[in-house]
């Protein structure tokens, strides 16, 4: 047998909290691939998979749909012998099977679950994970989103010590950290040198095991530094602590909601990401992503908004005769008010 014949593939995992920016940089790991053919696994929170439409739509060479797979049905770490197995066994079975597959996690997934199922007989001999980026949203992660006041959690174990004290978004911000070789801190352009060294200072004392963050901004980071980690990480489970390491059986994400809005054509972009930004405020939505028609525009305007930050761009021309009534995906945690928010995003700016 040959050596070609017995090379392991390399799967590199994109993790990181929702809106982080885990997609433009797998975008841009696409612009800069060079002839190489990768693979792309895009699984999403919520039945709408907007990042797999973003990615189609990107008008890159070489990037071909059917070289990216969409997964909808939950988070990967939830569904690995259903979805994600199956997947991977017909990535390599088929004829020019890819060079190189990256899997681009729901900001909710823990990595080890799916760090664990490459330890399966079926792939395990076939496919090895190069390296776990993390990618982390600065501004996020120096407003104190991910973290834990001391002092207040203190208190409330005082007053009341058999509380049981759990925050979901620290546990999977920690699992993601914990698992990743690399750290992209992105969106670097929005914080001061100051604000920066603060962060990595943060993230340094949260990770179990010295590792290189870069930082970037849109997600530009070589992929030449990205690729060919040579991690082998499925054989490095011990070094990457999960809070969910006792846990029998698939995690679940019960803290976590999602659903779609309809949203009709609009009259302004700035007016209708105005009634985004209220909505993110009012109902402390934890991200959005979707689409929307704008009056007397030929193009489809895409939206993403981490909080009330968002971002948006006229992505591809709009067909004669498609329907222009937007879609949006709304994720928080549990309790939205999802009849109020859909009527809210309903309106018409």
């Amino acid at each position: 047998m040959s050596a070609a014949s017995t090379r392991r593939v390399p799967v590199t995992i994109i993790t990181g909290f929702l809106g982080a920016g885990k997609t433009t940089l797998l975008r841009h790991i696409l612009q800069k691939a060079q002839g190489h053919r990768i693979a792309v696994v895009v699984n999403e929170f919520g039945s709408l998979g907007i990042d797999g439409d973003i990615l189609r739509g990107c008008g890159i060479e070489g990037c071909r749909d059917d070289d990216i797979v969409e997964l909808t049905n939950g988070c990967l770490c939830c569904t690995v012998a259903d979805d994600f197995l199956p997947t991977m066994e017909a990535l390599l079975d088929r004829a020019d099977p890819p060079e190189h597959v990256v899997i681009e996690t729901s900001g909710l997934a823990l990595p080890k679950p799916l760090l664990k199922a490459f330890g399966w007989p079926t792939v395990r001999g076939r496919m090895t994970v190069d390296g776990v980026v993390t990618v982390l949203d600065a501004p996020a992660v120096a407003s104190g989103r991910f973290a834990d006041d001391p002092e207040a959690v203190a208190k409330q174990r005082e007053a009341d010590p058999s509380l049981d004290h759990d925050n979901p978004l620290a546990e999977v911000f920690e699992d993601q950290l914990n698992a990743a070789d690399l750290i992209v801190l992105n969106k670097t352009d929005l914080l001061d040198a100051a604000a920066l060294d603060a962060v990595e200072k943060q993230i340094q004392k949260l990770v179990p095991r010295p590792l290189q963050i870069l930082r970037a901004s849109e997600g530009k980071v070589d992929p030449a530094v990205l690729l060919g980690v040579g991690a082998e990480a499925e054989a490095d489970l011990d070094s990457r602590p999960s809070h969910h390491d006792a846990e029998d059986g698939d995690h679940e994400h019960d803290d976590f909601e999602s659903f779609v809005a309809t949203v009709p054509e609009q009259n302004s972009v700035e007016e209708f990401l105005t009634i985004l930004q209220d909505v993110a405020r009012k109902y402390d939505v934890l991200r959005m992503k979707g689409f929307a028609a704008v009056a007397g525009k030929p193009m489809r305007l895409a939206v993403q908004g981490v909080g009330v930050r968002f971002r948006h761009e006229f992505d591809r021309p709009l067909q004669a005769g498609e329907d222009r009534t937007g879609r949006i995906v709304v994720i928080g945690q549990k309790g939205l008010k999802e009849a109020a928010i859909k009527s809210e995003l309903a309106k018409t700016a």
